[in-house]
């Protein structure tokens, strides 16, 4: 598994916009063959800054299934427009414990 970290700043006074625009977005991306769940969480120190967290089978069914498909543009077209800037995207994996 594979956890997808989005940091997303979103332009001053557009966020409840930003959030209605991915209550319908959001679907999009669970269709995806190698999807596993999907977060979105808002800052409360920084309410402007949202972190996106997606949980995928691996990197190549985020960046090949989703990322590389039809399914992007139509995901980027509903919530980009509030972006203050490119998203900081990275992928982990967890640590083991033993």
């Amino acid at each position: 598994m594979v956890l997808e970290v989005a940091l997303i700043d979103i332009k001053p006074g557009e966020e409840d916009a930003f959030a209605a625009a991915y209550g319908k977005a959001h679907p999009i991306v669970r269709s995806t063959p190698g999807f596993r769940s999907i977060r979105m969480t808002r800052g409360i120190e920084s309410p402007s800054r949202f972190v996106l967290l997606v949980e995928w089978d691996s990197v190549e069914a985020h960046l090949e299934n989703f990322r590389e498909s039809e399914r992007f543009p139509q995901w980027r077209a509903l919530i980009g427009p509030y972006f203050a800037a490119p998203p900081v995207v990275e992928h982990f994996i967890d640590v083991p414990t033993d």
